[in-house]
């Protein structure tokens, strides 16, 4: 399959929109240069299904700002780009909206790639340039995600790295099928493959088989290949030597392997099931295209097999369903490992480059309409999906009302129904009413609700509740002449040092879901616990994983600890012997 870019082009015109209809470079830099006028402030966000999923990048800005290195100062479930590029965002905008922060913050990296694809595409077609553009800005812009895992409308704080990746293989797709030049597509590969493996190392596996196609079919050359690839390693490297930090992540990731042991074909169905609709498409459109060219691919076989040559394999490589095979076992691959997600929206570069191709060959034909129809079946769901999530979220946002909160910062920048604010403060006062029901419940493995954790009413009660523990630390603070200093959470996600302008333990993992992203605590970790000032466990409502936690890491505060009631919603374990403050 080649992309044919020239059968495309802008018309003639003068003035400003011409020069905008010739230069959609020019676009990409304003959306991003406008970026800015979102983040000065905090806008408000409607409260969302597993909205605290954000929380985390806060706890690891914190970390950095610190001086403490994602993996090997602490044991994150991904890599450290994404929070190295937040941490460096928040400095800038201090008063933006995490949520915003974290979805855009990656937007350093892919939006120069970007360029580069586009600068190197608008030269043939910029007709081409901007429909491989527009995507990619909405995609980017909009941080919502393609799957449905909730009935009710909000803003999606879960699967921000997800997306991310899902955008790095879109612009890494959009290089590897349009791009011409190899410099430029060298460059592209090696950083967008970088960025992808210090995202989350799922998303280099799915590049790399990419890259493998693109290499077979002759579209990677030899050189660009070679030089992509020894920027890639020597960056891998320097970092290595320097800091230890890759050795450290590959060890973060064995230990999640250990600890996710589930056999891998499940999660590929279960992945398939999920995007049942864009691989059905993927599917149909395969088949056609295998029928329509079959003659010619049979043709190349015999060419190969009569002379062998790299030349002829790459002729017998280079073929439209092979290419889309490969796009869609990338995209499985990925998202058998995801809970949210911009799932396959990487395909849309190479369902272009076939809608060209197509039309080049056949012109106006029953079977360009075939293919044109299979095609958008595929490249429209996302689309729709993360255009309706956000309607249903903006729009619904006008029946919101402010989360009242006084020590949140621009965290508590959530609305809410008033209904869920109610509801939040009865479940408040029936979770500290009847706790041993509740403590019954997770020592059984149950939760209140199958999905607790996406119900937005537990979501605002998390932020309530937060904000209550934030007074009840500081009126503690105030009586007793002490000051924590070090602060965590026994919990998913550790926001208050960051909240109060305090400091987390090493060693002590983010995001810390005990099935499948915290280790059993080691001899360095224990002593962590053991020695900071203050750890939280919330309880409103006690839930498995919580009571998970608890086991993990009390044995660490039992010596030198002593448990106090906090709030109704909060117990607290105080470290023995603080010193007063003067």
């Amino acid at each position: 399959m080649q992309a044919h870019t020239d059968t495309m082009s802008s018309g003639r015109g003068r003035g400003f929109g011409a020069i905008i209809a010739r230069r959609p470079l020019i676009v990409l830099a304003l959306t991003f240069a406008c970026l800015p006028l979102a983040l000065i402030g905090t806008l408000v966000m409607p409260i969302g299904p597993m909205y605290w999923d954000h929380y985390i990048y806060l706890d690891a800005a914190n970390r950095i700002f610190d001086g403490q290195v994602p993996s090997i100062d602490f044991f994150a479930p991904v890599g450290g780009l994404g929070y190295y590029l937040f941490g460096g965002w928040l400095y800038l905008f201090p008063n933006g909206h995490a949520l915003l922060l974290s979805s855009w913050s990656m937007m350093t990296v892919t939006v120069p790639l970007m360029a580069l694809v586009v600068s190197d595409v608008q030269k043939r077609s910029p007709a081409v340039a901007y429909a491989l553009l527009l995507p990619f800005l909405f995609f980017s812009l909009l941080p919502f995600n393609t799957g449905e895992f909730y009935p009710y409308p909000g803003s999606e704080g879960f699967g921000i790295y997800n997306r991310q990746i899902c955008q790095l293989l879109y612009v890494l797709a959009a290089a590897l099928v349009f791009v011409r030049g190899w410099q430029a597509l060298a460059a592209v590969t090696a950083l967008a493959m970088l960025a992808l493996l210090f995202t989350k190392v799922t998303g280099v596996a799915a590049g790399t088989v990419l890259c493998l196609m693109a290499f077979l079919a002759g579209r990677l050359p030899l050189r660009a290949a070679l030089a992509s690839a020894a920027v890639f390693f020597a960056t891998i490297g320097l970092l290595e030597v320097a800091t230890g930090l890759v050795s450290a992540y590959a060890a973060d990731i064995l230990s999640l392997i250990l600890l996710n042991d589930a056999s891998l074909l499940p999660r590929l169905l279960q992945a398939a099931s999920i995007n049942f609709g864009v691989i059905l498409s993927c599917l149909i459109l395969a088949f056609v295209l295998l029928f329509n060219e079959f003659a010619t691919f049979l043709e190349k076989i015999r060419t190969f097999a009569a002379k062998p040559a790299l030349a002829s394999l790459k002729a017998v490589a280079d073929q439209s369903f092979f290419w889309l095979a490969s796009f869609v076992v990338a995209g499985l691959l990925f998202e058998s490992q995801n809970t949210g997600s911009q799932a396959f929206i990487f395909l849309w570069p190479l369902l272009l480059a076939i809608l060209l191709e197509s039309y080049r060959r056949k012109g106006p034909s029953v079977a360009s309409a075939v293919i044109a129809v299979a095609t958008l079946g595929a490249a429209l769901p996302p689309v729709v999906t993360v255009a309706q999530k956000a309607a249903r979220a903006w729009i619904g946002a006008v029946n919101t009302a402010p989360v009242e909160n006084r020590n949140l910062k621009s965290m508590g920048a959530v609305s809410a129904r008033d209904i869920l604010n109610q509801r939040a403060e009865r479940l408040q006062a029936n979770y500290a009413d009847y706790r041993a029901t509740y403590e019954a419940l997770a020592s059984a493995n149950e939760l209140p609700s199958f999905l607790l954790h996406s119900d937005l009413d537990f979501q605002v009660l998390w932020l309530q509740a937060a904000d209550g523990a934030i007074a009840a630390i500081g009126d503690y603070e105030a009586a007793n002449k002490e000051r924590f200093e070090t602060i965590m959470t026994i919990d998913f996600t550790n926001p208050f040092p960051w909240l109060m302008d305090r400091h987390a333990p090493k060693y002590i993992a983010i995001g810390a879901d005990p099935y499948r992203a915290v280790p059993a605590p080691d001899q360095r970790v224990g002593d962590a616990v053991a020695a900071v000032d203050l750890a939280l466990y919330p309880t409103c409502p006690p839930t498995a994983a919580r009571l998970k936690l608890l086991k993990l890491y009390e044995p660490a505060l039992a010596a030198g600890h002593r448990r106090i009631t906090l709030t109704p919603c909060f117990d607290a374990f105080v470290r023995n012997g603080l010193a007063a403050r003067p």
